[in-house]
């Protein structure tokens, strides 16, 4: 039997925020490892908005590692604006329309997607291509709180992948504290 095809679809500011919660340092190529181990892997994405000076952004050094490491990166600059109920000066910089356009576009040649996101807004996103035969994991935490997976995702995807049950394979192991002897 042949390898199952699968795409990764990482909505990196979502993700970080679950990881965050979870307290959490993601370990990018042992997830890239993890999730394409006995799997046909496609392409992996990796979604950010990235600040109009990005030449000092604290990302800078993990887009370039990603870039060279297997990942696509999509990226595009945030917006500044101001709010117009409170007057306070706002960055936008969603990248959700270029996770479902990416996802749609390559869902009639893949398996599987794993959406590491726990956004409600890809509800639509998930039918649309679980009607294309597609099947969808995804990855976020119930363990946070509040939890940073949507409930009506949860319940569209066909696997819930619980981020925390799978800490080993995707985290760094935590540093260990200036006072413990090594």
């Amino acid at each position: 039997m042949s390898k199952e095809k699968t795409a990764l679809f990482i909505d990196g500011s979502n993700f970080y925020a679950a990881a965050r919660a979870l307290n959490m340092d993601i370990d990018y190529a042992k997830l890239h490892s993890f999730f394409s181990a006995d799997v046909n892997l496609i392409r992996a994405y990796y979604y950010t908005a990235l600040p109009e000076d990005q030449e000092f952004s604290s990302l800078r050094p993990l887009i370039d590692w990603l870039d060279y490491n297997g990942f696509a990166v999509v990226s595009k600059l945030t917006r500044e604006f101001t709010d117009p109920e409170t007057g306070k000066r706002r960055i936008k910089g969603n990248m959700d329309m270029e996770l479902a356009l990416d996802m749609l576009k390559l869902a009639p040649h893949i398996d599987h997607a794993i959406l590491f996101s726990g956004d409600g807004d890809f509800c639509r996103l998930l039918e649309d291509v679980q009607g294309m035969g597609v099947r969808v994991s995804i990855v976020s935490t119930t363990k946070s709180s509040p939890p940073m997976v949507a409930d009506s995702l949860r319940r569209m995807a066909d696997i819930f992948i619980e981020m925390d049950t799978i800490r080993d394979h995707i985290g760094r192991p935590p540093k260990p504290f200036e006072g413990d002897s090594a």
